[in-house]
């Protein structure tokens, strides 16, 4: 039997325990059946390195350390996708999540049903990038990104990205030449429409940058196009 995206792992990660029954009833009720639930931060990166969940919703403000912590340390062995949520809405913080390697963000109060429907909009968007093209393997000069295996080398030295960084990048290197405009990046890339996103994007791009360019002040690959968007540039690579 061929397994779909309701049978992978999520990890809910909340010291409130009414939260956690809440969500896990409605991602049960949208047909999920491996739900993992723990209370602090220390116990969310012991599950993950234990279950290895393909999804983690996770909240900033626990007991012990809080969620930003918690996400820098699965970060260090785990690119799996993490949901942040939180009762701050300052643009600062989610500047910061995005920036130590969140997957999206919602704010609190929100529906359960739209963070259930952000998980299927993860999960998809995860089985797609991998099974998409099973044997392609882009190569730009230096660059190459290996889709089947899920991973990004700069003359033969592996390059650690973000589940959302890998996507956005192959998103772009796939269209490479093509000016794609924010909200194109956002479809394709996060689900949704552009509005809101505008530092998402910022920050998802400068650290594309930090990470491929020579110079990431004065990039070569990843172009801001003034006005109009973003585009992977294979003008001073080899194609």
């Amino acid at each position: 039997m061929q397994n779909t995206i309701y049978d992978k792992k999520i990890l809910l990660v909340d010291d409130e325990l009414e939260l956690l029954l809440l969500l896990e009833t409605v991602l049960k009720k949208e047909g999920f059946t491996n739900i993992y639930k723990v209370t602090n931060g220390e116990k969310a990166v012991e599950m993950t390195k234990k279950v290895s969940p393909d999804i983690i919703i996770l909240d900033i403000m626990l007991p012990d350390i809080d969620g930003f912590e918690v996400c820098k340390k699965i970060r260090d062995f785990s690119y799996v996708p993490i949901i942040f949520l939180s009762a701050k809405s300052e643009d600062f913080d989610k500047y910061f999540a995005f920036r130590i390697g969140a997957d999206d963000y919602v704010t609190k109060p929100f529906s359960p049903k739209e963070v259930a429907l952000r998980v299927v909009a993860n999960l998809k968007r995860n089985t797609y990038v991998k099974e998409k093209s099973k044997y392609n393997i882009l190569s730009f000069d230096e660059i190459s990104i290996d889709i089947n295996r899920g991973t990004v080398t700069k003359n033969n030295s592996e390059i650690r990205l973000t589940p959302t960084e890998y996507k956005l990048l192959v998103y772009m290197a796939q269209n490479h030449d093509y000016i794609l405009s924010k909200n194109l990046i956002c479809l394709n890339v996060w689900g949704t429409d552009f509005e809101g996103y505008d530092n998402t994007i910022m920050v998802h791009m400068r650290k594309l940058r930090t990470k491929l360019e020579n110079d990431p002040s004065n990039p070569k690959i990843i172009k801001t196009v003034k006005g109009m968007g973003y585009k992977f540039s294979t003008q001073e690579l080899g194609n």
